[in-house]
């Protein structure tokens, strides 16, 4: 098979998984996610195997974990998360209009004379600003809170996944080999080589960073709460779960938490300080404990890089794009780290055996 054909056929199969995915992306959800779940559980299937269980109950063993600490979560913290999350919907207009009165003072201050004329028109539109942010934000919240699909999404989520995650489970190790046999034998040692790369990417990167969201998510959540913070255990986990993007997840949660402190215990600045502590202890454990130890500095995955990924195959596909947006970013990241290899060895780079060089032209 020529370049060309080869060109022709991987450009058309790769066309092909993109329209399979546009086309199929409202039921996709469930899928991705139970093999997404079998992928980073089965080094546990393996460590289980060895321990002496087959696979297939080593499968059972892992899905029935699974489905315990669901049930443990929905009886325990769902209705915690809901009952903020209620509660923050109908505090946020009154949080929106104390920050208003908060600031007030300060557009009659020196503001007011550094605008001059402008200050009433600079008033009235950081005014109209938040207040339509605030009933945009709430009804986002609202419809995603009652939204019937929304609903069954998370429902099939539940229920769905972990059972595909157990059949994924069960014949992984198989499927890998039948994938590797239809690799042509040429090329096996070099997709052997990029798989692997790949592999440790996606697998240094997600396993590690699921491991400290989760941490994470518990410290700001409980350290909130125990702070005083209203709304502590619904923001700390929401830092936690945003963290799977490297300073997003603490940035995001800086933020929030600083401005429901700033509306809850001003002028006491007590309530700031502890809150920034949270933060800032939050940090220093992510940063030198958990993410050198779990993720690691080699996974080729820089935030910017990442950040894109997860904004345009969200954009794309939906919720299943911003699962498919950790591997394919790794995978990308891979191939033309791979492809640049490959250049700076050829001779398009070297400039070896493309003849002698042009004669120098000496003026005068």
């Amino acid at each position: 098979m020529t370049l060309e054909r080869q060109l022709r056929f991987w450009l058309g199969t790769l066309a092909g998984f993109v329209l399979f995915l546009w086309l199929f992306k409202g039921v996709l959800l469930p899928f991705v996610a139970g093999i997404a779940l079998a992928y980073l559980l089965d080094p546990v299937a393996d460590r289980l195997e060895r321990l002496g269980l087959s696979r297939g109950l080593a499968a059972l063993a892992i899905v029935l974990g699974i489905f315990v600490a669901l049930i443990v979560a929905l009886i325990l913290v769902v209705p915690l998360l809901g009952h903020q999350l209620a509660g923050l919907l109908d505090r946020l207009p009154s949080l929106i209009t104390r920050l208003q009165e908060m600031a007030g003072p300060y557009f009659d201050g020196e503001l007011r004379k550094f605008l001059g004329g402008d200050a009433k028109a600079f008033e009235g539109g950081v005014q109209t600003a938040l207040s339509q942010g605030a009933g945009w934000i709430t009804r986002v919240l609202q419809s995603l809170w009652n939204g019937g699909q929304a609903i069954v999404s998370v429902l099939s989520i539940l229920v769905i996944s972990p059972v595909v995650a157990a059949y994924m489970l069960v014949d992984w190790d198989r499927m890998i080999g039948l994938i590797d046999d239809w690799v042509p034998p040429r090329h096996r040692e070099t997709v052997r080589l990029l798989a692997g790369r790949m592999d440790d990417a996606v697998s240094g990167f997600v396993r590690g960073q699921v491991l400290v969201c989760v941490v994470m998510g518990i410290y700001y959540g409980l350290g909130l709460a125990l702070v005083g913070l209203e709304f502590g255990l619904l923001i700390g986990l929401m830092s936690g779960l945003l963290g799977i993007v490297p300073y997003v997840g603490f940035g995001s949660g800086l933020v929030v938490g600083l401005i429901v402190a700033l509306v809850q215990y001003w002028p006491d600045w007590h309530g700031l300080a502890l809150v920034a502590a949270v933060f800032a202890g939050g940090q220093a454990l992510e940063g030198w404990i958990l993410t050198p130890n779990w993720v690691g500095r080699s996974v080729g995955l820089h935030p910017v890089w990442l950040l894109f990924s997860l904004f345009a195959f969200g954009s794309l596909f939906g919720f299943v794009g911003m699962l498919v947006a950790v591997p394919a970013s790794a995978a990308i990241g891979v191939l033309a780290r791979f492809a640049i290899e490959q250049y700076m060895a050829s001779p398009l780079y070297t400039g070896e055996g493309r003849g002698p060089p042009a004669p120098e032209i000496i003026d005068g």
